[in-house]
């Protein structure tokens, strides 16, 4: 089970760093024609939707490896499935229900690793 679950973080990670990043580095009117929920908010919080993302991705992996605060992985994975929860809401506000499941499976996915960390297979 742990490997599942370093395999599930790491693949969250990159994907949520991946996304994170772009978010941050690229201007949001760049973003729009991949992410058109961004026409709803601002460059700024574009960019700390980004910034949180990346975070959370760096939280999945760094404690862990570096074995400083490791209690932060499973909170870092909680994060993320609030931010996942939050970006279903914005696309079922928008009506882009065939986002949606990206979302709920990315939230799945990061809940899995919050259980497994907070729980049973803790650091």
């Amino acid at each position: 089970m742990n490997i599942a679950l370093w395999i599930a973080a790491g693949l969250l990670a990159a994907s949520f760093l991946g996304g994170g990043l772009a978010k941050v580095l690229q201007p949001r009117e760049k973003l729009l024609g991949r992410m058109v929920w961004a026409e709803d908010f601002t460059d700024g919080q574009v960019k700390a939707i980004g910034a949180v993302e990346a975070l959370g991705a760096v939280g999945l992996i760094l404690p862990a490896v570096t074995g400083i605060a490791p209690v932060l992985v499973p909170i870092a994975a909680t994060g993320l499935v609030i931010t996942m929860l939050l970006a279903a809401a914005v696309h079922v506000r928008r009506g882009e229900r065939n986002i949606i499941g990206v979302n709920l499976a990315l939230a799945a996915i990061a809940a899995f690793v919050a259980w497994g960390r907070f729980g049973p297979y803790a650091f």
